[in-house]
């Protein structure tokens, strides 16, 4: 992956960093006194770099009932929801929360939200809520609503959706957004005990060593947590590198003010310098600010366009503080409408205080249209696409919430290869398993769990992809030039492949991971 996208047959790494590549002639005079590795003919390439995700969040599944539907999880109606809570319920005492993740309302036979009597019907007893696939929102049993204080009465926060029964008045259980957020948080004190702790950090561990990745990431952490991460990092209970966003709503007011410090935590294997803002919701949870309606009328109303977090002169003014105190930012904006509010928030962030090579990284971009790539590459934006969408929700997408041209263009990665515009692909997991070869394949192949091709104009080739997930990650980071890439001086990060991704393109995600070395230490091998 470096600058002229060599391909070698050998790699001495001393201690923590690589100090020589080419054939294995070349290298000869390093093999007296070493440990020689022989892969036998099989691929090695830089580790995978998770441009976007939220570690520990796959381990969730070690506590927490898993509400996927096909092909993540089994789920396919509502019932399959209440009997996956109800063993979870059992554990834990009256009066305590349980939460689930990942139910999928346009999976489910219903099609729709589970409701907060259905929810009752698993417990009345236990305050319950679940997640939505997105994030983005979740519903909650009679008991959650109550302890959370909403009721027919309660306003919508700014930025979220209490969602209520237009002939009654009261609250369904569905919560969008910052009002979703809120009753999450008030759930950790009997969700995060140490032992779940422990099991979700161990279980996540293995999901992202065992795939590969050598730089993880949490976008958007509170102070415990980023803390938490921090030593956990330091006293080796994370065997690879941890790229930690603070959240703009819960730390950011702290940071500019500098009650908060963020620099005493980093070291080689911890960086938390990046705050994580986030404009608008979720495409597929009708949140999504876009600028022109859904595809499919949203309860009815053919004029719906989802909805900012943020009103412009608040996200205008939360965008310039933060530029103006030179805190590199990554801002989430899915719809076209977000991405145009973020654009014009950091044009104007850029003429009062202006960075040469600022590198302010738009999260998801997904409907990213061709003029706003062109104002990225002017400005020193860099596109993080979710490219996985096409295969997880393509067809959806298509049908459902975008319609067939702007679905085509989803996640457009050839528009910005085009432009030789900087970008990387991530997974947001635990919103899809971390699984990086898929992630490779989506983006080289476009291709939905229906098999329909979601934009043949989009697909870019096997190498770009690859590094996509490597030395543009890198960038996105300001760590191209120790991270990323196979080259003297650079830490030897690394992971070896049973396959070949610059083969069949339709054969990436079958790959596995046959080791993964961080810093010159393997830290899992098959």
């Amino acid at each position: 992956m470096d600058a002229g996208n060599s391909i070698v047959s050998a790699v001495a790494v001393e201690g923590e960093r690589i100090v020589a590549v080419g054939d294995e002639e070349a290298l000869a005079a390093y093999r007296d006194g070493a440990d020689v590795i022989d892969l036998g003919g099989r691929v090695m390439m830089p580790g995978v770099i998770d441009a976007h995700g939220h570690f520990p969040g796959t381990g969730t599944r070690a506590i927490m009932a898993d509400l996927n539907s096909p092909p993540i999880g089994t789920v396919e109606e509502i019932a399959d929801i209440q009997a996956l809570l109800k063993p979870f319920v059992d554990k834990v005492a009256a009066g305590k929360w349980v939460m689930a993740m990942g139910y999928d309302d346009t999976l489910l036979a219903e099609k729709r939200h589970p409701t907060r009597e259905e929810l009752d019907a698993v417990s009345s007893e236990h305050p319950i809520f679940i997640v939505h696939v997105s994030g983005h929102m979740g519903v909650g049993n009679s008991l959650a609503l109550e302890m959370s204080g909403i009721n027919a009465d309660t306003p919508n926060p700014e930025g979220g959706v209490i969602v209520k029964d237009p002939q009654t008045g009261e609250p369904t259980g569905l919560l969008e957004e910052t009002s979703a957020q809120e009753v999450q948080l008030s759930t950790s004190a009997d969700i995060m005990t140490p032992g779940n702790i422990l099991a979700m950090f161990n279980t996540a561990v293995h999901d992202y060593v065992s795939q590969g990745v050598t730089t993880g990431q949490s976008g958007g952490a509170m102070g415990p947590m980023l803390k938490g991460l921090a030593w956990a990092s330091k006293l080796g209970f994370v065997p690879f590198r941890l790229e930690v966003w603070p959240f703009w709503q819960l730390m950011g007011e702290d940071v500019l003010s500098g009650d908060v410090d963020l620099t005493p935590y980093d070291t080689p294997y911890f960086r938390g310098q990046t705050m994580k803002i986030v404009s608008d919701g979720s495409i597929q949870g009708f949140t999504g600010y876009l600028a022109h309606p859904y595809h499919t009328p949203f309860r009815g109303d053919a004029d719906y366009q989802g909805y900012p977090i943020f009103p412009i002169e608040d996200l205008v003014d939360i965008v310039g503080r933060v530029h103006a105190a030179g805190i590199q930012m990554a801002i989430h904006a899915n719809g076209d409408a977000a991405i145009d509010d973020v654009i014009y928030a950091f044009d104007k962030a850029q003429r009062e205080n202006p960075v040469a090579d600022p590198r302010l990284i738009l999260i998801h971009s997904q409907m990213a249209r061709e003029d706003q790539l062109d104002e990225m590459k002017r400005l020193g934006i860099t596109p993080s696409f979710f490219s996985a969408h096409t295969y997880y929700w393509g067809d959806r997408h298509r049908d459902i919430f975008m319609g067939p041209e702007r679905a085509f263009r989803m996640s457009p990665s050839k528009s910005a290869l085009d432009r030789d515009l900087m970008f990387s692909v991530h997974l947001d997991s635990p919103v899809v398993p971390m699984e990086p070869m898929r992630m490779v394949w989506a983006t080289v192949n476009r291709v939905s769990t229906g098999g329909n091709v979601i934009g043949a104009d989009q697909r870019i080739p096997a190498m770009d992809a690859l590094r996509a997930i490597t030395i543009n990650a890198a960038y996105q980071i300001f760590r191209e030039d120790e991270l990323g890439s196979i080259e003297p001086g650079k830490y030897a990060d690394l992971v070896v492949l049973d396959g070949d991704p610059l083969g069949d393109p339709m054969a990436i995600a079958d790959i596995e991971v046959l080791r993964t070395v961080v810093g010159g230490v393997t830290v899992y091998e098959r």
